[in-house]
């Protein structure tokens, strides 16, 4: 339907289609990007101009619809010409980028003017966006567009070389690698054999329409890329070798360079030249030695000597080829030598061998397929395996790197004869040889036609590839460490297995950037390849840094093979103490807890989520990431409940009634509050105490050390369980468990917490071995279990209890609460003292009393008398604390100056020193230096220490050699302590008074003491 006939509207609708056509069309076309580009801007920019006439109604008038016509033709020119050079040859389209541009800048300029003129047919209704189409039309009519200066100087370089008949291989080479760059293709034949292709195809259309120059030019130019060695056929190369071959079987094997004839020497640079051109006298020179004789002034013939009259020059293309026949035959003799020296395989005339290779390929790219075809590439692909020499080794990857260098036959010959395994041997040597074996890997795979895809997949079936890889990405060589990273890159894109290879070999940035960016299949697949790798701590770390936390919390939104994954995973990240912080502080912890205690979800998702609770408050780390995101602290208390709710089933899956149960632990090791809610409030106690009976081990384990916890409020519950049949023997077990510390100490907790007056039971924990192994605690126990040990045995030295004393002690506990006084902890220590001066205080009455019967002459001795109790005495017979060596330890710990260690050895000292015995104790304690250190307690002890330690001064006191002795240094700070205003009605004071009148009592100057005293 012809426009005319259109109403204004439609005509403008048909046309803002076209323009956004042809703007999204322009944007495609891989050639002159930039300026289709520009082209496609200034189109985009015009349709809401288009759109704003459409709103307001344009005019109907004949100037308005010739203005819109004008445009519609220039926008279908424009369209036209995209389509025209959307999907040609790109060679053809270089030879054209002069011709090109210039259309394209044509158009531009054209759709302008008619803009402009639609502008002004339109002024009213455009007005509120004239200077936004005033821009437009402007910067369109007044663009430039030009032909990129490297394209116009390949132009020039082609043209110049046309005109001067240069054909050679030399220059057929040079020009199609500038090409081929230029428009993006790369070197190889293959490519190379279909961009020919499709310029072969640009001619036959340039005849067709009849273009005979278009033709010509287009035929000089196949025919000179057509003598690229890229571009020959592989048959007619292969050919040509043999035929060479033929013609130096003349020579013997000897033989590796064929002189070259003297018509091939430039008689002005003696050398063989490369692009000979002859003078109208013959001479034949090389082209630019010609050109600078002539440049310098020089009138003859450079060979005869004779005045020129005719200075021109042509190309001499006969002997050209000649020299390039030479050549060949030159390159076939020393393929030949190169094959024998590799077959000799002695290192010297091997490496001598191999860089002759290397100037062969360097020197034309024929001798990549010749050498190939010679096989010499197989025998140095096994020689690559076979060799011990570091050098030949380097030097085979340097020369196999230029054979496949832009060689895709090369390449695929490598690939196929297994050359991956040797390159892949040598990625794990030395840096020497692994950087050249990863430049080789790095070159093969370089491949831009597609072909690098397959030797990607060949290289993927290698796993040590990959582990080798990663070895060399951290290398200290920074050059292959970046070639490794660039091929794990090329191997991760191509294949997802590849990526978790990598991360198996603990290389996870593909792996981790897959997960925070890949489709949700790709992410499932990511996240259960990471949950099913074995990683420690640091590799849990460095997955949290690279931002693995966020998009896994994200994930665990989705459905419920998404939650399963990510909360696997999140379970496993949970085992790193900065991971915990980190999906705290991506408020974590919240989600978790409210998915944990949903009903109407699977049990392997409430497992997964009271797994991670369980990590969260293992490691001591108990309530200190239960936080939101801003790092407030969460309310407990309603998960110390739920926690304990899941252990009213006992039938309930194991998988998340053990990590609930582990979880709350944490929680209630670390807040006392909330070990008090949990008993209080939520009947902890009678939910925890049929645990001890369940058959998994670690359930009952968690089930003791929140007894432990509990009985501390709620004894009576605990007591009343233990006396039901098989209870106390299970805890008795517990008590020998040697390989898990933490239950010991909570089943020795257990017992030192509940009430030491419920004789029954001491009874019965003697009866069944519990007593023995709490003994065995102190010398096998973590110093935690030795702790709570320690106050579990105070059940059994109570002074009123000789049998029990006596089995603690017959048990062997004496020498090893001796060695606790030594190399206990502070709290060890202290327990170990008192439990000490709980046997100790029974000594004196158990000690037999030394009983002289008739004459002296006529006594039989009975044994050693102890001077501290004045009968005999031994450790298992009267607990004598002389006999078991503890003073010395006991003193040791007043020395130590400890407040809780001190106070309890002060007791302990005491019980040496009774009323009855006084002259003995502190004489004992005198000559155990003893009594010093207590004097010293008067300057450093707190209230309570001080006050014990003068109840023991004012029994060693009562000495007058004691007062004599030590009274000179008691003056001090007991006239100190008598002077000062002590609270609880100056009960300190008093002692401290106490003791200075006894002294005043046995002093032999006592004005002195009443002087101090008044003083």
């Amino acid at each position: 339907m012809a426009l005319e006939l259109l109403p204004i509207g439609a005509i403008l609708s048909v046309l803002t289609n076209q323009v956004v056509k042809t703007a999204n069309a322009a944007r495609d076309v891989v050639f002159e990007k930039e300026t289709f580009k520009v082209l496609s801007k200034h189109l985009s920019d015009i349709e809401p101009v288009l759109k704003e006439l459409q709103l307001q109604k344009i005019n109907e008038s004949l100037i308005a619809r010739q203005a819109l016509e004008f445009l519609e033709a220039d926008v279908k020119k424009a369209n036209n010409l995209v389509e025209k050079y959307k999907n040609r040859a790109r060679f053809y389209l270089l030879l054209r980028c002069r011709h090109i541009v210039k259309e394209v800048q044509d158009v531009t300029r054209d759709i302008g003017r008619s803009l402009a003129a639609l502008s002004l047919a339109n002024i009213e209704v455009l007005s509120g966006m004239s200077d936004q189409v005033n821009r437009i039309q402007n910067e369109m009519q007044h663009v430039e567009f030009e032909a990129s200066q490297g394209q116009l100087l390949i132009l020039e370089k082609l043209n110049q070389g046309l005109r001067d008949q240069k054909l050679d291989e030399v220059f057929a080479n040079d020009m199609l690698k500038q090409i081929a760059m230029a428009v993006g293709v790369s070197v190889e034949p293959l490519e190379i054999s279909k961009e020919l292709e499709s310029f072969r195809r640009e001619k036959e259309e340039a005849e067709n329409r009849k273009e005979r120059a278009e033709v010509l030019f287009l035929e000089q130019v196949i025919e000179l890329l057509s003598r690229a060695d890229a571009a020959r056929d592989y048959e007619e190369v292969r050919k040509q070798y043999f035929q060479r071959l033929q013609v130096i079987e003349r020579y013997g094997p000897t033989e590796e360079y064929i002189q070259p004839f003297r018509a091939f020497v430039c008689c002005i640079t003696e050398a063989v030249m490369v692009d000979p051109v002859s003078l109208c006298t013959g001479t034949a020179c090389e082209r630019a030695a010609l050109e600078a004789w002539f440049d310098r002034g020089e009138k003859t013939d450079p060979e005869t000597g004779e005045l020129l009259e005719d200075f021109s020059y042509r190309s001499n293309r006969q002997l050209r080829q000649s020299i390039q026949e030479w050549k060949e035959l030159n390159y076939c003799l020393k393929i030949r030598s190169c094959k024998a020296k590799m077959l000799s395989h002695v290192d010297s005339s091997m490496g001598e061998a191999l860089g002759h290779m290397q100037e062969l390929v360097r020197e034309t790219s024929i001798n990549k397929d010749w050498i190939s075809i010679g096989g010499l590439t197989e025998i140095i692909f096994s020689i690559l395996e076979d060799s011990v020499n570091r050098d030949v080794k380097r030097k085979i990857l340097s020369t196999l790197k230029d054979i496949v260098e832009g060689h895709a036959r090369n390449k695929d010959m490598l690939v196929e004869n297994k050359g991956f395994d040797g390159i892949i041997l040598c990625l794990e040597a030395d840096p020497c040889i692994s950087k050249a074996a990863v430049e080789l890997l790095y070159e093969i795979l370089r491949e831009t036609s597609g072909r690098n895809v397959y030797y990607l997949r060949k290289l993927s079936q290698h796993h040590n590839a990959i582990v080798s890889l990663v070895a060399i990405s951290r290398g200290p060589v920074r050059e292959s460490a970046e070639r490794a990273v660039e091929i794990l890159m090329m191997l991760c894109a191509e294949d997802d297995e590849n990526i978790v290879q990598a991360a198996k070999a603990e290389w996870y940035r593909p792996l981790t950037d897959r997960i925070i960016q890949g489709p949700i299949s790709s992410r499932l697949y990511m996240v259960r390849a990471l949950v099913n790798l074995e990683m420690d701590e640091q590799k849990l770390k460095i997955l949290g840094t690279e931002g693995l936390v966020p998009p896994l919390l994200e994930m665990v939104s989705g459905n419920i093979e998404s939650k399963e994954l990510s909360l696997s995973m999140l379970a496993k990240l949970s085992g790193c103490h900065d991971n915990k912080r980190l999906i705290a502080s991506a408020g974590g912890v919240s989600l978790i807890l409210e998915l944990v205690f949903s009903s109407h979800l699977r049990s392997i998702i409430i497992a997964k989520c009271s797994e991670i609770l369980d990590k969260f408050s293992s490691n001591g780390d108990g309530t200190k990431f239960f936080v939101d995101e801003n790092g407030n602290q969460l309310e407990l208390e309603s998960v110390v409940k739920n926690l304990l709710a899941f252990q009213l089933n006992p039938n309930s899956p194991y998988i998340f009634r053990k990590p609930a149960l582990r979880a709350l632990l944490g929680i209630c090791l670390s807040d006392a509050g909330l070990v008090k809610t949990a008993v209080l409030t939520a009947s902890g106690v009678s939910l925890v105490l049929p645990l001890l009976d369940d058959s998994d081990l670690e359930i009952r384990e968690a089930a003791i050390n929140l007894l432990f916890l509990f009985s501390q409020h709620e004894p009576q519950g605990v007591l009343e369980y233990l006396f039901l049949p098989r209870r106390l023997e299970a805890l008795v077990g517990l008590l020998e468990n040697k390989e898990k510390g933490d239950v010991q100490m909570a089943a020795a907790g257990l017992l030192a917490n509940l009430p030491k007056s419920e004789v029954l039971l001491t009874k019965k924990l003697i009866e069944l071995d519990g007593l023995k192994a709490i003994i065995n605690i102190l010398s096998s126990g973590t110093i935690e279990a030795k702790e709570n040990a320690l106050s579990a045995l105070f059940r059994f030295t109570d002074p009123t209890n000789l049998e029990s004393q006596r089995i603690v002690v017959e048990l062997g506990a004496y020498p090893l609460l001796v060695n606790l006084l030594k190399v206990g902890s502070v709290t060890a220590k202290a327990r170990a003292a008192a439990l000490v001066g709980d046997l100790s205080m029974r000594s004196p009455e158990l000690s037999t009393a030394s009983k002289k019967t008739g004459c002296w002459c006529f006594c039989r001795a009975r044994g050693p008398i102890c001077p501290a109790h004045g009968g005999i005495c031994s450790v298992t017979t009267t607990f004598c604390l002389l006999e078991a060596k503890a003073l010395p330890e006991l003193v040791g710990l007043l020395e130590g100056k400890v407040h809780a260690t001190a106070y309890e050895a002060i007791q302990t000292l005491s019980t040496m020193v009774r009323e009855d015995l006084f002259q003995r104790g502190a004489n004992i304690l005198h000559e155990n230096d003893a009594i010093r250190p207590v004097l010293e307690v008067l300057n450093w002890g707190s209230e309570s220490l001080k006050e014990e330690a003068l109840g023991l001064l004012e029994k060693i006191l009562m000495s007058r050699e004691m007062v004599e002795c030590y009274g000179p240094i008691a003056r001090l700070p007991l006239v100190r302590l008598t002077g000062r205003s002590i609270h609880e009605e100056g009960r300190l004071q008093r002692k401290a008074s106490r003791v200075l009148l006894l002294m005043e009592r046995y002093s032999r100057s006592s004005s002195s003491l009443i002087t101090g005293l008044n003083g």
